[in-house]
């Protein structure tokens, strides 16, 4: 891994400093007021502090599913985050329930919940291989090429994009107004697992899908209430490196990675140092294109280091600007993995205390704090 020298992270600094001074404009010139005002105070935020997200946050703990009101980030702190992630992988094959067994009907409540309480949403899509017919891993295709415009394959990825735009359009408030989602789409694809990766799809492929799935949505299916997220994984130490398949400045609002820790508690300090580099190079890269940043997940599965969220990731995050922060599910045991899988701390974990300790800290805003901000005004 590669180290950069203190300038660097003092420029970084300083740099993150003007950020938050700059002036953010949507891609989508015909965004619904909403979207726009979200977008917006997401860039006024930064200067206060980062909101706080996680993934199904409402349908699920680690004990519990499915039960009204429950939360496990708010049985431990007495709130709720503030951003709440939802994934519609699945979706595009018709199915009723996505790749993680949350039906859609229960995640567009969910969703209406969530922006009810003034909390912000984000979606991601794991979309199954139209190439293929295999699953988002599936990566055996070499090209993408059947189906952008003029392939073979493409009707059948039109036909997954048609089902996402139906549900993305009926995501719609008590009044029938659109609810402004930060999307994701096609997401770590600088890493070599997803079919839309770095070894299935050449960096101009993977430009293309990005615009023509963009384009889609937003011209032939009038949806005017995306934000449109930009994610790589951690496959990059420079700005220029994480810009490698950029799609463009009219096609992207947000900036963001997805980084989590692995192995023992001891790894925690060369986790830190690369998270460090990580956000330097994305808000370097976000500064030149008048973007706002984000980490889009992150995690350490079941939290073994009882501080790892103020020793680890808090230090790291006070020398930075960005927008908001998505841990990752806290899905529980997963008989299928013979697993145990949770990324927040649940009442009676270890790592408890030291959550609500990052909880409490001035820059950490979760949806008690969002819904003071009237984001979408």
């Amino acid at each position: 891994m590669k180290i950069f020298p203190t300038k660097f992270f003092s420029l970084a600094f300083l740099s993150a400093l003007s950020f938050t001074n700059a002036q953010f404009r949507l891609s989508d010139e015909k965004a619904t007021q909403e979207t726009q005002n979200l977008y917006q105070n997401l860039a006024k935020a930064q200067r206060k502090g980062y909101f706080i997200g996680h993934q199904d946050d409402l349908a699920y703990g680690v004990y519990w599913k499915y039960q009204q009101g429950r939360s496990d980030v708010k049985e431990v702190v007495k709130d709720h985050p503030a951003v709440y992630g939802w994934e519609l992988g699945d979706l595009e094959l018709g199915k009723t329930e996505n790749l993680d067994g949350v039906p859609f009907s229960k995640i567009k409540e969910f969703i209406k919940e969530g922006y009810r309480c003034g909390g912000i949403i984000t979606i991601s899509w794991h979309s199954n291989n139209p190439i293929t017919g295999g699953n988002a891993w599936d990566f055996s295709n070499t090209s993408i090429k059947s189906i952008l415009e003029g392939g073979d394959k493409h009707s059948v990825f039109l036909s997954y994009l048609d089902k996402i735009a139906d549900f993305l359009a009926d995501l719609k408030d008590d009044n029938g107004t659109p609810i402004p989602i930060l999307w994701r789409p096609f997401h770590e694809h600088t890493g070599t697992w997803f079919w839309w990766g770095a070894k299935s799809a050449s960096d101009e492929e993977y430009k293309e899908l990005y615009r023509f799935s963009l384009d889609y949505l937003k011209n032939e299916k009038k949806l005017h209430h995306l934000i449109s997220v930009y994610n790589t994984s951690v496959e990059y130490t420079t700005p220029e490196e994480f810009l490698k398949r950029y799609p463009g400045d009219s096609y992207v609002d947000m900036m963001s990675f997805d980084a989590y820790q692995r192995g023992s508690v001891d790894e925690g300090k060369k986790f830190a140092e690369k998270l460090d580099v990580l956000i330097s190079a994305m808000n370097q890269a976000a500064e030149k294109h008048n973007k706002i940043s984000a980490i889009g997940e992150i995690g350490y599965n079941q939290i073994p280091d009882s501080e790892w969220f103020t020793k680890v990731l808090k230090p790291v995050f006070d020398k930075h600007t960005f927008s908001y922060v998505l841990f990752w599910r806290n899905a529980g045991f997963k008989p299928g993995n013979n697993e145990v899988e949770y990324y927040l701390p649940f009442k009676g974990h270890p790592s408890e205390k030291d959550f609500l300790k990052f909880y409490k800290d001035k820059k950490t805003l979760f949806e008690k704090e969002a819904g003071k901000m009237n984001l979408y005004k």
